[in-house]
């Protein structure tokens, strides 16, 4: 029998602004100076204390970088907690718990609090581990993140999720929490080596056949500056990425993945398990690509997409440098790799494949069997690089 119930109810409104600008370090820039006081504001202490963690991929590449920040938090009387911290980038930052732990430890060797902030300059997979320690020291310690490569400027880095992986399994432990700001530095993507800066152009790749036909048709026109990661047309490529998956976090009803839709994650059931397949030598963007390959030709077997829509996209991928017959892919487990996704995104299975350049649509159960040939085409490409999808 009820005795009494409470309907609780209210609403937290989220807002964080994601900039893009060119040597974020340069004491002349006040980007990154003026954005820390503003989304500090409402703190009591007039300069919050920083603890900036820099992936050591970058370090290595720029090692200048260090020194660069700290005459930059003099210029601009910014308190930094401690001199910059370097930390583990790639996937083995999320393998790895270390890291996660170092920053517990710090935060508390240091006295920060939720009034400091966090800034993380590095990968899509250095800033997610970041970003889950950063979310549960103290239930949650300000983060402003800095992406320096192309898939975290463009997808990973502007988001709301943070995540870890668990024995194996990809994203396992996690927060959903925003950011306070993120600055996307056109300058650090240099310090990325070619084969990072190119795996990045596979989100675009995903976001333009289910969101914008205008903007495959950009990715088609300029497939060769893009293939040889030329900035004039990275740097577009990136803020229209950027800005179509900040549409669909903010306008997409679902920004936290209550419910069973994930229309951003297309071709990413199969990207998951083979990153995991490969050992993590396959990329996450590289993955990605694969997917995209994978889940265009299933559109086009159950009668979706048509033929020359689906060969435009092999072609797409195939031009911008993608391997899409790697090896891990015959040893793709269709039916494990499609439970593995709808269990951890739970509720029912929800795919989203395409029914037309720039839409995508969403199903409910995939013939394991098809998809299966599907795999079996993309590992035969019947000596092009192009595959030779039937019509």
């Amino acid at each position: 029998m009820l005795v009494h119930r409470i309907d609780q109810q209210f609403t937290v409104r989220y807002a964080y602004p994601v900039c893009f600008t060119r040597d974020a370090f340069d004491p002349a820039n006040r980007v990154l100076a003026d954005l820390l006081r503003d989304r500090m504001s409402a703190t009591r202490e007039a300069a919050p204390r920083l603890l900036v963690a820099i992936d050591e991929g970058l370090v290595k590449a720029r090692p200048q970088l260090s020194a660069q920040i700290a005459r930059y938090a003099e210029a601009h009387d910014l308190v930094l907690a401690c001199a910059p911290w370097t930390v583990r980038g790639g996937e083995d930052a999320k393998n790895r718990p270390d890291d996660v732990q170092a920053l517990y430890r710090r935060v508390a060797a240091l006295g920060l609090c939720r009034h400091s902030c966090i800034v993380a300059i590095g990968g899509g997979a250095m800033l997610d581990a970041i970003g889950y320690a950063a979310a549960t020291a103290h239930r949650g310690i300000r983060l402003l993140r800095m992406p320096t490569t192309v898939l975290g400027q463009c997808d990973a880095g502007v988001g709301v999720k943070n995540a870890i992986n668990w024995e194996g399994r990809k994203n396992f432990l996690g927060t959903f929490v925003t950011p306070c700001a993120v600055v996307n530095d056109f300058a650090l993507l240099a310090a990325a080596p070619p084969a990072e800066r190119r795996a990045g152009i596979a989100e675009a790749v995903k976001v333009a056949l289910i969101r914008d036909t205008a903007f495959y048709r950009f990715l088609e026109r300029e497939r060769a500056a893009l293939a040889a990661l030329q900035p004039q047309a990275l740097e577009p490529m990136i803020v229209r990425c950027a800005e179509l998956h900040l549409a669909q976090i903010r306008n997409g009803g679902d920004p936290f993945e209550r419910g069973s839709a994930r229309p951003l994650d297309f071709g990413h059931w199969a990207a998951h398990s083979l990153e995991q397949l490969s050992g993590h030598r396959l990329r996450h963007g590289e993955a990605v690509a694969i997917g995209i390959a994978l889940d265009t030709l299933y559109s086009q077997r159950v009668g979706l997409l048509d033929g020359e829509a689906a060969r435009g996209v092999a072609g797409l991928l195939a031009d911008l440098g993608f391997q899409l017959d790697d090896p891990a892919l015959a040893q793709l487990d269709i039916g494990a790799a499609l439970a593995a996704f709808r269990e951890h995104l739970g509720g029912q299975l929800c795919i989203t494949l395409l029914a037309a350049i720039g839409r995508g649509v969403e199903v409910h159960a995939i013939d394991v069997a098809l998809m299966q040939a599907c795999v079996a085409t993309l590992l035969a490409p019947a000596h092009s690089p192009v595959l030779q999808l039937p019509c």
